[in-house]
C-alpha cells in the first residue's frame, strides 16, 4: 500500500498550521471596503436637491395636510416611535387664527402634494415632475440651506410626466447631467429627495432593468432603489455623481416601496425642458396612427424573420400615414432607417421628429417590404373617436367552419362608412375563434396576405388552412384593427 497520500496530507496540515488566522475584524472590514461609498456623491449632489410642496385655495380637502395616501395616525406614531416627538405642523397646513374665529376657506392654503425635484442652472430653473405641481394654485421650494422661495411654473408636459418651475434666485448650486443611454444593468445608483416630507433622504441601490415600457415616450429605468411619496421629481445619480434619470414611479399594492421603481431617462427630460424653457410646451410629430404588438404568432403566420416592428391597427382618415398609403395590418418595421423594435419605439420616434419633415416607413405588407414616404404633421391634443355604427337584425343562424366562426357579408353602406373595400362580419362564434378572443360584430377583412372579399370566398380560404398552423386573420374592431392567430381545427372526415 501507498503512503505518499498520507505524507501529502501531512505536509498540508503542517503548512495551515504555520499559516496565521485571519481574525474575524480584518474580514469584515475587508468586505466593507468593496462596497460603494456614497459620502461625496451626497456631498456633491445633495445641495443641489430641493423639496417640492404645493397649495391650492379653498376648502380642506381632508382632515390633514399629509401627502396622498397618509393620514394623523400614520404619522403619529412614526414621528412618535422613531423621534420620540409628536407630528410636526406641516407646511401648508392651515392654523386656527390668533384670538379665534374661524378660516375663511377663500384664503386658506391647503397642502396639495409634497415631491422633490433638483435645480438645472444657477439662475434657478428648477426641474421635477409634472404630477408634483399638477394642479396647484401655488408652488413652493426649498433649498437644503432652509431658504424657501414661490416657484413660477414655465411648462409641464404631461405625456413624459416632466415639469420645468423657475425661483428667482442666482449663485445656486446645480446637478451635473449624465448619459442614461450609458446606464449599465447592475450599476450602482443614489436617490435623493423627501419621502414622506422628510427632506433630504438618501437611498440606494441598484439598475435593475432598462428600456421599461410603462409609457408611449418613455423607456424607463427599473431600479431597486427605495422611492416612495415624496420622491417624484428628484434625481437618480450614478456613481459619477450624474444624474441619469428623474425618479418617477413605483410598483406599489400598499402605496409604499416594495423593490421596484421607475426613473425617466434625464436624456429625453432634457429634451423636454429645453422645449418648455423656450416655448412653454413640448412639439411633436405625428403620422396618425394607432399601433400594436407584434407576436411570435403573428410574425410566424405573415413570415417575418422575427417578431419586430409596429403592427398599423387603425389610420386616422386624411392623415398623414392614411395620405401616404399606409393601411391597417401594415407592419411598421423601420423610420427614416432607424429599426423598430417593439411598438412603443413608433411613436417615441415619430414623436421626436420635426413637424413638417418628410419621413420614410419601411413597412411590411402580404409577405413583401414597401418603402412609403409620409410627412410628419404636428401632434394635437388627444379626441376621443367613434366608429361609425349601423345596427341591423342578426342573420338565422348558419354552419361554423373550421375556424368555429359563422360569417355574413357586409352591405355597402357599411363598407363605405368603415372605409373598407372588402371583409366579412362574424355572426357566431365557437371553438378556436372563441379561444383567440373573436367577437361578435367583428370585421375579418383579411386572411394572412389574402384580402377578404365576402363570405363565399372567406369559406374557400378556410378550407385550404394547414390545421397544424395557426393563420392570422386581420380583424377590425371600432376603430382599430389588429391580426389575431387562430388556428383550424382539422376538416370532418367526409362520408363515403
Amino acid at each position: 500500500m501507498s503512503i505518499h497520500p498520507v505524507r501529502r496530507f501531512l505536509l498540508g496540515a503542517a503548512m495551515a498550521i504555520c499559516i496565521p488566522l485571519v481574525p474575524p475584524c480584518a474580514a469584515a472590514a475587508s468586505a466593507a471596503a468593496n462596497l460603494p461609498d456614497f459620502t461625496d456623491l451626497v456631498d456633491k449632489v445633495g445641495p443641489a436637491v430641493v423639496n417640492i410642496r404645493t397649495t391650492t385655495h379653498g376648502l380642506p380637502q381632508g382632515p390633514s395636510g399629509l401627502p396622498p395616501g397618509l393620514n394623523d395616525g400614520d404619522m403619529s406614531e412614526f414621528f412618535r416611535r422613531f423621534f420620540g416627538i409628536p407630528l410636526p405642523q406641516l407646511p401648508g397646513k392651515p392654523s386656527p387664527p390668533r384670538g379665534g374665529g374661524d378660516l375663511d376657506p377663500s384664503d386658506s392654503e391647503q397642502s396639495s402634494g409634497v415631491g422633490s425635484g433638483f435645480i438645472l442652472s444657477t439662475d434657478g430653473y428648477v426641474m421635477t415632475n409634472a404630477h408634483v405641481v399638477d394642479d396647484a394654485d401655488t408652488i413652493y421650494v426649498t433649498l437644503t440651506d432652509k431658504r424657501e422661495f414661490k416657484a413660477k411654473l414655465i411648462g409641464v408636459d404631461e405625456r413624459t410626466d416632466v415639469a420645468l418651475v423657475k425661483i428667482n434666485a442666482a449663485s445656486l448650486p446645480t446637478v451635473t447631467i449624465g448619459d442614461s443611454d450609458k446606464v449599465r444593468v447592475g450599476e450602482w445608483v443614489v436617490a435623493i429627495g423627501s419621502p414622506f416630507g422628510l427632506d433630504n433622504t438618501v437611498t440606494a441601490g441598484i439598475v435593475s432593468a432598462k428600456g421599461r415600457d410603462t409609457g408611449d415616450y418613455l423607456p424607463f429605468i427599473q431600479t431597486d432603489v427605495a422611492v416612495n411619496p415624496g420622491n417624484s421629481g428628484g434625481p437618480l445619480i450614478n456613481m459619477q455623481g450624474e444624474v441619469i434619470g428623474i425618479n418617477s414611479q413605483i410598483y406599489s399594492r400598499t402605496g409604499g416601496f416594495m423593490g421596484i421603481s421607475f426613473a425617466i431617462p434625464i436624456d429625453e427630460a432634457m429634451r423636454v425642458a429645453e422645449q418648455l424653457k423656450v416655448n412653454g410646451r413640448v412639439v411633436r410629430g405625428r403620422i396618425a396612427v394607432a399601433v400594436g404588438e407584434v407576436t411570435k404568432d403573428v410574425s410566424d403566420s405573415l413570415g417575418l424573420p422575427k417578431a419586430q416592428g409596429a403592427l398599423v391597427s387603425s389610420v386616422e382618415a386624411d392623415g398623414p400615414a392614411d395620405k401616404a398609403g399606409v393601411q391597417p395590418g401594415d407592419i411598421i418595421l423601420k423610420f427614416n432607417g432607424r429599426t423598430v423594435d417593439t411598438a412603443t419605439d413608433l411613436p417615441r420616434m415619430v414623436g421626436e421628429t420635426k413637424p413638417g419633415t418628410q419621413a420614410m416607413l419601411t413597412i411590411w405588407r402580404k409577405g413583401q417590404t414597401k418603402d412609403v414616404s409620409v410627412v410628419v404633421a404636428e401632434m394635437q391634443p388627444d379626441k376621443a373617436a367613434k366608429a361609425p355604427t349601423s345596427r341591423r337584425a342578426l342573420p338565422p343562424e348558419r354552419a361554423l367552419n373550421q375556424l368555429g366562426l359563422a360569417v355574413s357579408d357586409l352591405s355597402p353602406e357599411q363598407l363605405k362608412s368603415m372605409n373598407l373595400k372588402g371583409g366579412v362580419q362574424v355572426d357566431g362564434v365557437h371553438g378556436p375563434a372563441a379561444r383567440a378572443g373573436l367577437q361578435r360584430g367583428d370585421i375579418i377583412v383579411r386572411i394572412g396576405d389574402t384580402d377578404v372579399s365576402n363570405t363565399k370566398q372567406f369559406e374557400s380560404l378556410v378550407q385550404q388552412l394547414n390545421p397544424q398552423k395557426a393563420a392570422a386573420l386581420l380583424v377590425r374592431r371600432g376603430d382599430n384593427t389588429q391580426f389575431v392567430p387562430v388556428r383550424p381545427r382539422p376538416a370532418p372526415a367526409q362520408k363515403k
